[in-house]
């Protein structure tokens, strides 16, 4: 599995969402601006970098069956 490069893609993709994650908590647990700016548009960040991991993690589990 280190052997290959869309295992390195999809690793990556699930750091960038927990990223994501800790920033629109650490946000929402500060208050203030930040949060009253930033928050809807970070959790639809995290949103869509869930959607495109999870479209990963399908095609490397697909890739490796065979399909």
């Amino acid at each position: 599995m280190r052997d290959d490069p869309l295992f390195y893609v999809v690793a990556a993709a699930c750091l960038g969402v927990l990223v994501i994650l800790m920033i629109g908590i650490g946000g929402f647990a500060k208050g203030g601006d930040f949060n009253r700016k930033h928050a809807n548009k970070v959790m639809r960040l995290r949103i869509a970098a869930q959607f495109v991991a999870v479209m990963l993690i399908l095609l490397f589990v697909w890739l490796r069956r065979g399909g």
